[in-house]
């Protein structure tokens, strides 16, 4: 069950949505940019039937997050630095890193590797597994899902080893729900199917990572950053208008604040300048164009600033590693 080791090699998929004359109005939402950027794809279903004494070992899996959720039963979850956790039916968790894990019946029980699990495949994005001894049974739905790496690099990095959803909260009966229409999509295998399965575990990651947020305690750095009022203000303007000619000093007018004290603070939280960060956005955005449209690097580079494309090219290679016209081609590649 569970993700693949050769899952990598799936042709991931996306639905594009045309472009209009219209525009949507900016969103205050300040997880609404970072979680967009994310680019959830090429997601694996498989729903697991397991009988008690059994146990799971997942692989470790770059560029990857996984989502169990336990429709029957219960499990424990073991993932290096972290203490045992019991998950119980309609719960979920989250592993955003695609760090090895053991699922097991009980504490103790030996974990076999999922490479030499037998699995019955329906498609290719969807398949079947029975494992255990035959005694007390536990039903998983479990979707993995790759992203973009780079463009994910900086949500990801702030999100913990795992996250978990707990049943016993009534806001979260809408996971079993969710787990049920997946399973539905991905057995029925109609046209359709597979982009409704993308965009469902595209929803579920974000209400789990927008739950944690909104709940986690003790948070540093960038997120709270994000949830504080006059920083989480200004990075919320950044992401709204990235092409304007912002300086330090514009940008504290717009948050109500003296342009030192954005300078410190903005640095404190963030951990660069706010025009370090705000080239990096803007170089996130203009990948993001580069390599989904069909846009020249020379557009790309005059939309956000630079009249020069060779000074747009240096600063795309200082972050990336790459040039834009091999970032375009890595991702034709890719696709």
């Amino acid at each position: 069950m569970i993700i693949r080791p050769e899952f990598h090699s799936v042709t991931e998929t996306r639905t594009s949505i045309p472009q209009t004359q219209t525009q949507l109005p900016p969103s205050d939402d300040p997880l609404a940019d970072p979680l967009r950027l994310m680019k959830l794809t090429g997601v694996l279903h498989c729903h697991a039937e397991f009988t008690a004494p059994w146990g799971l070992a997942i692989p470790n899996i770059p560029g990857s997050l996984a989502i169990h959720i336990v429709q029957s039963g219960s499990f424990y979850l073991d993932i290096a630095g972290q203490s045992t956790l019991e998950v119980r039916a309609g719960s979920v968790v989250l592993i955003p890193h695609g760090t090895e894990h053991q699922l097991r019946s009980a504490p103790g029980v030996e974990a076999t590797q999922l490479t030499d699990v037998p699995v019955q495949l329906i498609t290719d994005r969807y398949e079947r597994m029975n494992f255990g001894g035959g005694g007390d049974v536990t039903n998983i739905s479990y979707c993995g899902v790759r992203y973009d790496p780079i463009a994910a690099k900086r949500l990801l990095q702030a999100l913990p080893l795992v996250i978990h959803v707990d049943s016993l909260k009534q806001e979260h009966e809408w996971l079993l729900q969710t787990s049920r229409f997946i399973t539905m999509e991905a057995n029925a295998t109609q046209p359709g199917s597979e982009a409704i399965v993308t965009r469902l575990a595209d929803i579920v990651v974000v209400q789990i990572i927008r739950d944690w947020f909104a709940n986690a305690e003790g948070q540093h750095g960038w997120l709270a950053a994000l949830r504080d009022r006059q920083i989480g203000k200004a990075l919320v303007t950044l992401h709204r208008e990235p092409s304007r000619d912002w300086s330090v000093a514009m940008l504290a007018r717009e948050v109500g604040m003296s342009r030192s004290a954005l300078s410190a603070r903005f640095s404190e939280f963030v951990g660069q300048s706010v025009m370090q960060y705000l080239t990096e956005w803007r170089m996130q955005l203009a990948r993001e164009e580069i390599v989904e449209t069909g846009q020249t690097v020379a557009a790309v580079a005059e939309k956000y600033g630079y009249h020069s494309e060779a000074a747009f090219s240096r600063a795309f290679k200082r972050i990336f590693g790459v040039s834009p016209g091999s970032a375009r081609k890595m991702r034709s590649i890719a696709s």
